[in-house]
């Protein structure tokens, strides 16, 4: 098995672990505020521990809910609520494998109707099977070399 392969198989089974949390919606106010009215702290006492104003807990709750905070700040609230902050990324095909596979498929297509519309012209078209042999044949070359021009 190659280093490229090992880091994908890695990798795709730490984002398993997150693939169930996809269907988590977070709450409406954002999370912060949420857990901190859950738990009945104010705003006062979570600036207290993050050694911030009222005001700049307000804004960090307002920049959660907008999309607009930073990893960093979630961290540091969460500690401040005695929890951590967990991320990651879930691949949207259902895994990496399956993402690559994607790629791989939509770059020979590519390759091999170019060269199949440069046959066409020359009066040498190919028939549906071999167009099909061919993508696949391409696809399964795309991703054992994984070239860098897969994700252009």
């Amino acid at each position: 098995m190659g280093k490229k392969s090992l880091q994908i198989q890695q990798l795709n089974s730490k984002m398993l672990a997150y693939a169930s949390l996809q269907k988590v919606a977070p709450p409406p106010t954002g999370w912060i505020k949420a857990i901190r009215n859950a738990i009945g702290m104010s705003m006062l006492q979570l600036g207290n521990r993050l050694s911030i104003t009222k005001q700049s807990v307000q804004d960090i709750e307002r920049r959660e809910k907008d999309g607009s905070i930073t990893i960093k700040a979630l961290r540091e609230a969460a500690r401040a609520l005695d929890m951590q902050l967990i991320y990651g990324f879930v691949p949207n095909d259902g895994s990496l494998e399956l993402l690559i596979e994607r790629k791989a498929k939509e770059l020979a297509t590519q390759i091999v109707m170019r060269t199949n519309n440069t046959m066409k012209l020359e009066d040498q078209e190919n028939t549906k099977q071999r167009i099909e042999k061919a993508i696949q044949e391409r696809t399964t070359i795309i991703k054992t070399e994984m070239p860098k021009t897969l994700w252009d």
